[in-house]
């Protein structure tokens, strides 16, 4: 019988490492942000990410943009949009409506227990205000068990955490650590790694990309063994296949390779499905069967 991939996760080394749906896609022609793939992934116990935007009535949608007119048939700023106006219009390409934040939340009740959806705030403090923290305390409170927050606005995971303590929270400080590495050297970027977890926010999961990963080891510093050691997760973001129905590349599979050890807790990819048999492929099917380990966020 040949063996199922779910793009829930890889294994290597006696760990497993969860692959996490970028914009709630198992393959990039998967449509954004689409409800049946967010039921599967909540039976299944995958790892999720959408992006989520504040709304005219202080609930959220899940888009990206600021506007509608590049993600869906409507026009004009989102957050001058209500839930009523949002439900008449689809998201390009599927045509399926915008799922709004009250749907996200029932379609949480009942997940696998492994389940987690990141929910990735496009817009800071000011926009979203008490009214959209309320929101989310009044139909996520139930849910906290299946949600990590993130977002580039410190403050507002600030908020989020006075509001929700029990959600879980991430940060991702990728860009500025970019720049300390390469204009100070390896030291200073962990002492402000260090620094940013630390910090008020006390995020549980720090989101880097990859790239900085790996740029990072070339200088002797493991970003992953320092928030490891200061208790706190590490997602990867965001590995993508350049020909999925082939697998990596060579190039691909030693960045993949070099990636995995280093020891990330997830690895987010818009292609978690052909991501998972081309590791399997890659070693040979040894250790590579999807299965969730316990505790992972």
């Amino acid at each position: 019988m040949a063996e199922q991939h779910h793009g829930l996760a890889i294994r290597a080394a006696d760990r497993t490492i969860r692959l996490k749906w970028h914009r709630l896609r198992r393959s990039l022609a998967d449509p954004l942000f689409s409800s049946p793939i967010l039921r599967r992934g909540a039976e299944l116990g995958a790892s999720m990410e959408l992006d989520f935007r504040i709304r005219r009535d202080h609930g959220f949608v899940a888009l990206h943009d600021e506007t509608l007119a590049r993600e869906t048939t409507g026009s004009g700023l989102v957050s001058l949009a209500t839930a009523d106006d949002l439900r008449h219009i689809r998201v390009l390409p599927g045509n399926h409506p915008p799922m709004l934040s009250e749907d996200i939340a029932e379609m949480l009740a009942g997940a696998h227990p492994q389940a987690l959806l990141q929910l990735d705030m496009k817009d800071n403090l000011d926009a979203i205000g008490p009214r959209g923290i309320d929101h989310l305390r009044y139909h996520f409170a139930d849910a906290t068990a299946s949600l990590i927050i993130s977002a580039r606005d410190l403050d507002l995971i600030v908020a989020v955490k006075k509001s929700l303590p029990d959600l879980r929270r991430g940060i991702d400080p990728t860009s500025p650590l970019l720049r300390i590495l390469k204009d100070e050297g390896a030291a200073a970027a962990e002492a402000m790694l260090h620094q940013d977890i630390l910090g008020p926010s006390e995020p549980d999961t720090i989101y880097l990309s990859w790239e900085l990963l790996l740029a990072a080891a070339d200088q002797g510093l493991d970003l992953i063994s320092v928030a490891h050691d200061l208790g706190r997760a590490v997602g990867a973001w965001t590995f993508n296949l350049a020909d999925p129905q082939n697998g990596f590349d060579a190039a691909e599979a030693k960045d993949f390779s070099r990636l995995v050890s280093l020891q990330p807790d997830q690895i987010t990819t818009d292609e978690p499905d052909a991501t998972e048999r081309a590791w399997t492929k890659l070693c040979g099917g040894a250790e590579t069967q999807s299965k969730i380990g316990s505790g992972m966020t």
